[in-house]
């Protein structure tokens, strides 16, 4: 439970009488609370209780004047009965009418209370995430309507929460991972501009690698922001997944060789066209790839394979390595997750996650530690 709340109900923070930024005086008592919460017997008194209860009394008012006019306009038309001075039913209507005007008011402030607290809170809780405090919640109580009301509420400040975490631990992800390059660029150069380095290809190239590592980072993070915010463009055609497998399998073959990787594939002679961006889904085949063979260690092997699917198609990249541990696999595909010793930025699997969505498919991760990963993705027939 969160400061300033009693049981979901706000009953906290600073009261209507108190100033933003009011400083706690030296004669608070220590231990007390900074800013004092509000009695209980000013919890109902919001605006929208008040205006409420002030429209019930005036309806009250009006009532009882229509009443005592009524009465006396009937005795001036009829007169009062013969042989008395006044009307007989004066003396008993009225104390009868004022005993049930009292209850009347009495149940309508019960039934204003419950009808204007759960709207109370909700004007003081959006108070509070209008200053920044998307920890707030509201009792989900009162009529069925404000109870819907007060669950969409709690379940919009719930993920405002969640958006603002995330945000500011991308943030810090992205501050993290831009230091390491441009600390290499900096030191490199304030090297060669002091004598210290020679400006020759050796000292150059970290400058050089560092500039590399920054343009892809920027690259992928621009990517991730298009794809999250819905404005990234799918250049779609007909694809020949086989084609641009086979293609994509091959780029990688000096490298596999330097590691003592063997790269193997699975390809049937006939797949289905698929529809989609065939510069995207390259991207993401050899993003698989890279993975998969910096995973495995020399002497092992990477295996791509694909087979039709639902009129589309289904490629999965396996490898033999060391595989994932069973905390880590859930998050896999967020940013900036990263398997232990990954060199990378940890935003590769996340990009592709991201990239099958937008083509309306999609990707899962199977691995078992000590025993290699498999990553496999769906597209759709063109």
């Amino acid at each position: 439970m969160s400061p300033g709340q009693d049981g979901g109900r706000w009953s906290g923070g600073r009261p209507p009488w108190m100033g933003p930024g009011t400083p706690r005086p030296p004669w608070w008592p220590e231990g007390e609370p900074w800013p004092p919460t509000r009695p209980p017997w000013m919890r109902y008194r919001g605006r929208f209780a008040r205006r409420l209860l002030a429209l019930f009394l005036l309806f009250v008012a009006f009532i009882f004047l229509v009443s005592i006019a009524g009465y006396f306009f009937g005795r001036w038309t009829f007169g009062p009965p013969e042989g008395g001075t006044g009307h007989p039913g004066f003396f008993w209507g009225f104390p009868l009418f004022i005993v049930v005007v009292v209850v009347l008011v009495l149940f309508a402030t019960r039934r204003v209370r419950r009808i204007a607290a759960p709207v109370d809170d909700l004007v003081e809780a959006a108070g509070r995430i209008r200053s920044g405090d998307y920890s707030v919640r509201v009792r989900e109580d009162g009529a069925p309507e404000l109870r819907s009301v007060a669950q969409a509420f709690n379940a919009m400040t719930a993920q405002l929460e969640a958006s603002e975490k995330q945000r500011r631990s991308f943030l810090a992800d992205v501050t993290h991972e831009l230091r390491t390059p441009l600390s290499v660029i900096r030191g490199q150069a304030e090297g060669i501009a002091d004598g210290l380095y020679p400006a020759d290809a050796a000292h150059l190239a970290p400058i050089v690698e560092a500039t590399q590592t920054l343009a892809r980072l920027v690259d992928d993070l621009r990517t991730l922001a298009l794809a999250e915010t819905g404005h990234l463009q799918l250049q779609r055609e007909p694809v020949d997944i086989a084609t641009l497998i086979n293609d994509t399998l091959a780029s990688f073959e000096p490298q596999a060789q330097a590691k003592g990787v063997t790269l193997a594939a699975d390809i049937p002679g006939e797949l289905p066209t698929v529809s989609a961006d065939a510069v995207r889904i390259r991207g993401v085949i050899a993003n698989l790839l890279a993975n998969a063979i910096a995973h495995t260690p020399t002497g092992g092997s990477v295996r791509i394979s694909a087979a039709p699917a639902d009129g589309g198609a289904t490629v999965s990249v396996a490898d033999t390595g060391e595989g994932i541990p069973a905390d880590l696999l859930p998050r896999i595909f967020d940013r900036f997750v990263k398997t232990p010793g990954s060199s990378g930025s940890g935003l590769g699997l996340a990009i592709a996650r991201d990239l099958i969505t937008a083509h309306g498919g999609t990707i899962t991760a199977e691995s078992t530690v000590g025993s290699g990963t498999t990553v496999r993705f769906t597209l759709r027939g063109s």
